[in-house]
């Protein structure tokens, strides 16, 4: 793993990445809390049900569009930015 995202060259360690990583993790996470109530139109008077989004589909989604971003902004690229919806 040391090799693969080259952390000599870029002068970095395990625990400063783990570290990186959650911090990231903890400034992201209120999306998945926040998408849901934006998408699902809580709170807007006059909207029928019918229209509203299902918010564990929405919260579903938004955990997994930020697994996919993220795994390949990591993976493929190499590159330590997060990506979410929002």
């Amino acid at each position: 793993m040391k090799k693969y995202f080259r952390f000599d060259e870029n002068q970095t360690s395990y625990r400063r990445e783990i570290l990186g990583g959650l911090t990231t993790f903890l400034s992201m996470a209120y999306i998945l809390a926040v998408n849901p109530q934006i998408l699902s139109l809580a709170g807007v008077e006059g909207v029928p049900d019918a229209l509203k989004m299902d918010q564990g589909a929405v919260f579903v989604a938004t955990a997994l569009a930020a697994f996919v971003g993220c795994l390949f902004m990591g993976l493929i690229a190499k590159y330590p930015i997060a990506l979410a919806p929002g």
